[in-house]
């Protein structure tokens, strides 16, 4: 047996060990997914907004302060001096907003994933999903037929035209795939097995 494989033995292969690493996040999305896919329809809708508004919120008062010190810096008779000054802090403030921003969105991930699946899950289940329209229901309707709008109902079908060919959903997503979700949200490359 060569040293290499005594290593491999005693500490896992890279796969293994990034596996290993993965697998917490995985347990969490299973965890948010047995409470999410249990919420109704429209209730799963504002979970994801909820999400959606929680990630705002978490970098409002840095953006609030973006769009203040980009205005200042319109200013034509502001000193270069200053002009220099606010530029500097404009691009420690974004990368501030950049970290934030990696901070929330991994807090949201588990729940973000586990509402995908579930709405997966939903799809390939149900040809018709009725909901409570929207105004973004409703400006899709106009345009696209998967969408149609019933008095207050947006009722979403789970097939479509796509390249002139009649589409059904009929996928859920499986636990490697969610691996791989994960691995491309860490700005990682993820090849699986598949070829995916």
């Amino acid at each position: 047996m060569g040293i290499s494989s005594i290593i491999r033995k005693l500490f896992g292969t890279k796969s293994d060990r990034d596996l290993k690493q993965l697998k917490p996040i995985l347990n969490n999305i299973h965890r948010e997914y047995e409470r999410i896919d249990a919420l109704s329809d429209d209730d799963l809708r504002s979970e994801s907004a909820a999400i959606r508004a929680k990630v705002l919120d978490y970098v409002a008062e840095d953006e609030a302060k973006v769009v203040s010190i980009r205005e200042k810096l319109e200013d034509v008779e502001i000193a270069v001096s200053e002009k220099e000054k606010l530029a500097t802090e404009l691009d420690v403030l974004i990368k501030e907003i950049d970290t934030k921003l990696e901070e929330i969105l991994n807090q949201v991930l588990p729940a973000t994933f586990a509402i995908v699946k579930s709405t997966a899950r939903r799809f390939n289940e149900n040809p018709v999903i009725r909901v409570k329209a929207t105004q973004f229901d409703r400006e899709l309707s106009a345009t696209h037929d998967f969408v149609t709008i019933k008095g207050d109902i947006a009722e979403w079908k789970n097939s479509w035209m796509a390249g002139g060919n009649m589409i059904t959903w009929d996928m859920v997503h499986y636990d490697v795939q969610l691996y791989g979700g994960a691995v491309l949200h860490q700005g990682k490359i993820a090849e699986m097995a598949t070829g995916e």
